[in-house]
């Protein structure tokens, strides 16, 4: 498929994991190191936690009693392993042309955690950071997004969520945003959003008076 899409936007609010910094490879070092302590499943738990917060999926493996303590083993090992994190393509050199005020990030993770991989990664923090703190619901709530727009003072409709996992992808929606895939860490079949794409290469970013032209070449496949 070929062709452009235009966006005419206010602001752009990026998930971290998987879209700005690629850190699967941690991601699944944890999960597993936590799933053998424990007995689980670790393929059954890597199916679903992409995009979530850590303590969301935990709750559907273990019981109340044990849910802080395994939240507090987890962020541990996360914290502990960063040496492969790194920056996804283009993300280097999309982050920095932005204006402060006209983007912010929403994740899954925690705030110390996603300061530190985009920390490692080399990538700006930026000025709003909505994280698994600072919210009581996780995605595919929209309470993060809307969260994020409202910080920035723009009406999340003229937002733009840029999203790798279909959780987020659903926030994003829930909150009223217009979505844009990076088939980064799941194959764009499995994604809905207004523009899929492979990565943020295939997107330009033009400031105008009123806010920001996202222009997005054709998506993978």
């Amino acid at each position: 498929m070929g062709g452009l899409t235009r966006f005419e936007l206010e602001a752009i609010l990026f998930d971290i994991d998987g879209t700005l910094v690629d850190s699967t490879g941690a991601v699944e070092r944890t999960w597993r190191i936590f799933a053998a302590e424990r007995g689980l499943d670790a393929e059954a738990i890597l199916r679903v936690c992409h995009g979530r917060r850590s303590e969301d999926t935990i709750a559907d493996l273990l019981p109340p009693s044990e849910w802080d303590d395994a939240v507090a083993e987890l962020a541990r090992l996360e914290l502990g392993d960063l040496g492969d994190v790194v920056a996804l393509p283009a993300t280097k050199t999309l982050l920095p042309q932005l204006p402060k005020d006209r983007w912010a990030a929403v994740t899954s993770g925690s705030q110390e955690l996603m300061r530190a991989r985009l920390a490692a990664a080399g990538l700006p923090v930026p000025d709003v950071l909505i994280a698994a703190d600072d919210v009581s619901a996780g995605k595919p709530d929209p309470e993060g997004y809307l969260k994020a727009a409202a910080a920035l003072g723009y009406d999340i409709r003229r937002c733009l969520v840029v999203e790798d996992a279909p959780a987020g992808l659903l926030a994003g929606r829930n909150a009223g945003a217009t979505t844009l895939a990076v088939a980064t860490s799941h194959d764009a079949a499995e994604l809905t959003a207004d523009a899929v794409v492979a990565d943020l290469t295939s997107c330009r970013v033009d400031r105008v008076a009123d806010g920001l032209v996202v222009t997005v070449s054709a998506g993978p496949g």
